[in-house]
């Protein structure tokens, strides 16, 4: 069993390895035929139609999801269905983008003529420069690798991973070239918690809850109340509209520990004078950040200076800001 186990591991090991430098030396394949299809691609006033067939057509829509997400615009089209009436998804401005290992496959034969004819540029990711494909390309991207991963170096994987990677890299170029930020890439990402991270405003979250505030001359009775009723565990202080404090779960219990009577308490009395304080208009993750590094569940949000509410620990978590 433990041999088994070691084999298992051993295996795992050797199939990283592999696809590790079969990736590492695709950088002996970023030539000038690289950069003009960056520059190509970055001038068009088309998409970029990406094809394939098999795992190759796999990697081709994720690229297609890669270069959508980050301002290229991409479409993908099945190779087998382009020779049966897809080809009328290619506009003039295109261009073409044809994923294969060996480029000598009978449906990338078919193909490659019918696309030529439509007078769109064809960039080849291949893993064969001397194939029909890239004997038949404008530009090439070369993806070759020396083995598969698999032990019959049969199944795709290195080549399938080299592909992928090619890909990536020819994204983030393009990425590079339109100067493409944060902000942009949340236009593409609202939702989920990636999105969320690049767009949700700490004034969206506190406008949800409600918001607990007490005067300075306010009775410890008030304050509790108010801390109670609010469910937040902490109530501003606040004084003509100014924020001048805040009172917590902590700070009643730390209140009861030392006083011997409470009656004659206000909340100014007991109140942190220099709250943790964060403004509407940043970033939610900022929040999350500021938490951390104070080891607090909340922070009082301003806005323009005033007191706008409290954003929680909880009310990040839930919007999946981690």
């Amino acid at each position: 069993m433990n041999k088994s186990i070691d084999k298992i591991i051993e295996l795992a090991k050797t199939t990283l390895d592999i696809e590790a430098d079969s990736i590492r030396n695709l950088q002996n394949y970023i030539n000038n035929d690289f950069v003009n299809s960056v520059k190509l691609i970055y001038e068009s006033k088309g998409r970029v139609v990406i094809t394939g067939i098999g795992k190759s057509a796999i990697i081709a829509q994720k690229i297609v999801a890669t270069m959508n997400s980050t301002g290229t615009p991409a479409i993908f089209m099945h190779a087998a269905d382009a020779i049966h009436g897809d080809l009328g998804t290619i506009q003039q401005d295109d261009i073409v983008i044809c994923i294969s290992k060996s480029g000598n496959t009978p449906e990338i034969k078919v193909l490659v003529p019918l696309l030529k004819s439509g007078g769109n540029k064809l960039i080849a990711l291949v893993g064969n420069v001397d194939s029909y494909l890239a004997q038949q390309a404008d530009y090439i991207l070369n993806s070759t690798v020396e083995k598969e991963a698999c032990p019959n170096n049969l199944a795709p994987t290195s080549s399938t991973t080299a592909q992928l990677a090619m890909g990536d890299a020819l994204a983030v170029c393009l990425l590079d070239q339109r100067d493409f930020t944060s902000s942009d890439f949340a236009k593409y990402h609202p939702g989920g918690a990636l999105g969320k991270k690049l767009y949700l405003k700490v004034g969206d979250i506190a406008v949800q809850n409600q918001k607990p505030q007490v005067k300075p001359d306010d009775s410890v009775k008030s304050v509790i109340l108010e801390i109670s009723s609010k469910r937040l565990g902490a109530a501003a202080v606040v004084e003509n509209d100014k924020l001048v404090g805040v009172i917590t779960d902590g700070d009643l219990r730390r209140m009861l520990e030392k006083a011997d009577s409470i009656n004659t308490l206000k909340a100014s009395d007991i109140m942190n004078k220099t709250p943790k304080q964060i403004d509407a208009s940043e970033l939610a993750v900022n929040a999350m950040k500021l938490l951390e590094q104070y080891n607090i569940t909340q922070l009082i949000v301003t806005n323009e200076g005033k007191y706008h509410g409290f954003v929680h620990l909880h009310d990040l978590l839930k919007e999946g800001i981690i």
